[in-house]
């Protein structure tokens, strides 16, 4: 596993799947991207650098080692992606708050609360499915607060079970800022601008030594390299970087009988937000795994599609459970070599999944202590 780090050079326009060009519209930048964008950006790279025929590589004709074909991929897979920031020479990983954490303001003081499964009384009817519910415990209300993220060490507190402390979060003012500029719609037909299309695009201008950080298997990448990364083929500096991913105590995991399925990128799964090999009851099993899911704080569902270069087409778009959501598990029976297989997979079934997706970073996960 290759751990790399991606710089912008420029400022990015990270493109989600919500239309905009229309007059008066506004595009707005979606952060974190998702995974394919840097498998695709990293692929194209690849494929020029080594001098492959594209064109017979789409068809199928000429494989690339790594890459395979674009029906039939290779070895080459992302198995984890997002925001990092580069210090004293190693990478620190930055996530978003997941589903199960709250910030909130009381009285000018920040508050960070875990939100935990209960068994509501009987007197409450929830059309909940599980047997327990997501419930925040608050003594008095709180104003929400947004646009905070998860540092390294909170990360690895969090993780481990705990609730990370005000400290260890980081603000978007101190990672990016936005960048907006206005566009111009085009008449094709004339080749000149056209009159009354004004509309709005939302950039983001990275501060210096943040960007992206990805871990890619199966491929022999560069130490250095550039990338045409984003809307418009924005560059962005690729440079393989030191990295030590926070971990938990998988023995200690199967010791409890019970833990946390953390998602650290959108899930693309059959059946809504329910993880494959759940059935309705919540009874889990997948890759040696099995348990009960006991409760689950899954977010209101995105959309993910994207552009397939290689047809020249929209890829298929696909609901997804968003990346931070959190599935507790309870009844765990696993070794933790079954755990650790299970996290190098991904949540996809162990045949007929949909391969391209998941050699570009969909469907990962991380143990959490519970």
């Amino acid at each position: 596993m290759t751990t790399c780090f991606i710089e912008p050079v420029d400022v990015l326009y990270l493109r989600g799947n919500k239309l905009f060009g229309d007059p008066g519209s506004y595009g707005e930048s979606q952060m974190p991207p998702w995974p394919s964008m840097a498998a695709g950006a990293i692929r194209s790279m690849l494929l020029a650098r080594d001098g492959g025929d594209f064109d017979g590589f789409v068809r199928g004709e000429k494989p690339h080692p790594s890459l395979g074909t674009a029906e039939k991929p290779g070895s080459f897979r992302i198995t984890d992606f997002g925001l990092a920031r580069r210090m004293n020479g190693s990478l620190e990983r930055i996530h978003a708050l997941p589903a199960d954490l709250v910030l909130s303001e009381s009285d000018g003081v920040k508050i960070l609360q875990r939100i935990l499964p209960r068994t509501l009384h009987e007197a409450i009817q929830s059309s909940f499915p599980l047997e327990q519910s997501p419930v925040l415990a608050q003594p008095q209300r709180g104003k929400p607060l947004s646009g905070y993220w998860l540092n390294e060490a909170a990360w690895q507190r969090y993780l481990a079970g705990e609730t990370p402390a005000t400290d260890d979060l980081l603000a978007t003012a101190d990672l990016w800022v936005s960048d907006e500029r206005v566009g111009v719609g085009l008449d094709p037909a004339r080749r000149r601008t056209d009159d009354g299309k004004l509309f709005s695009i939302q950039g983001a201008a990275f501060h210096e030594d943040v960007g992206f950080g990805i871990e890619v298997e199966g491929a022999e990448l560069p130490e250095r390299d550039m990338l045409r990364f984003g809307g418009d083929g924005r560059g962005a500096w690729f440079q393989t970087i030191q990295y030590a991913p926070a971990t938990i105590d998988l023995d200690a995991l199967c010791q409890a009988g019970r833990g946390r399925i953390i998602l650290t990128s959108p899930g693309l799964f059959d059946h809504g937000w329910r993880l494959p090999g759940m059935d309705g009851d919540g009874r889990f099993e997948l890759s040696g795994v099995s348990g009960r899911v006991a409760a689950a704080a899954v977010s209101r569902a995105e959309v993910v599609s994207g552009w397939d270069l290689a047809r020249w087409q929209p890829k298929p778009a696909r609901r997804a459970a968003p990346t931070g959501s959190v599935y507790w598990l309870e009844d765990l029976q696993a070794t933790p070599e079954a755990l650790g297989k299970l996290v190098d997979h991904g949540l996809w079934p162990e045949r007929d999944y949909d391969a391209q997706r998941r050699v570009e970073g969909f469907n990962r996960f991380a143990w959490g202590a519970w």
